[in-house]
């Protein structure tokens, strides 16, 4: 845009999109996470999978995989890494002697709560300049953003 000689050249630039305010702060709160959960020998998806199974224990592995947002095929070596790290352990379900029911350990929970309390301490952090009340509404709304978008999957999700 070609403005005149003498105009005001202090035209606000337009506003980052939302979608890239949400990525960028993924990106530094992963990169945070992600050095949280190495301290206390994991990573940041084993971190993920032991709260899954914390709120939710006796999942099989397809459905630790589908709530943890991980390939079936990561989540079974990810399983195999937290079992042989006494982070978890499973059994067969007596229903199905083909389907492996998989729990916390204590190991595995002490491991969880040592991490919460950090990643706490960087959600305080990250909200330190936010209102309570902003920080509810906050919660609210990408919550409700990610329930809209998870309707759309596959390649059709960037034309609808």
């Amino acid at each position: 845009m070609i403005t005149p000689a003498g105009a005001d050249d202090t035209a606000e630039s337009p506003e980052p999109r939302i979608i890239y305010l949400v990525k960028r702060v993924e990106l530094i709160a992963r990169a945070q996470l992600d050095a949280i959960t190495r301290e206390y020998g994991l990573t940041t998806l084993q971190y993920t999978a032991l709260s899954v199974l914390r709120a939710q224990p006796g999942l099989s592995a397809a459905q630790l995989a589908r709530r943890s947002f991980v390939s079936p095929q990561a989540t079974t070596e990810m399983v195999g890494t937290l079992e042989a790290k006494g982070m978890i352990r499973r059994e067969p379900d007596p229903g199905n002697r083909r389907v492996l029911r998989t729990h916390l350990t204590d190991a595995g929970r002490a491991a969880l709560e040592a991490c919460d309390r950090a990643a706490d301490l960087l959600e305080e952090r990250m909200l330190r300049d936010v209102a309570p009340h902003d920080a509810a509404a906050l919660r609210r709304a990408l919550t409700a953003c990610a329930s809209g978008l998870g309707a759309f999957t596959g390649a059709g999700a960037a034309r609808a």
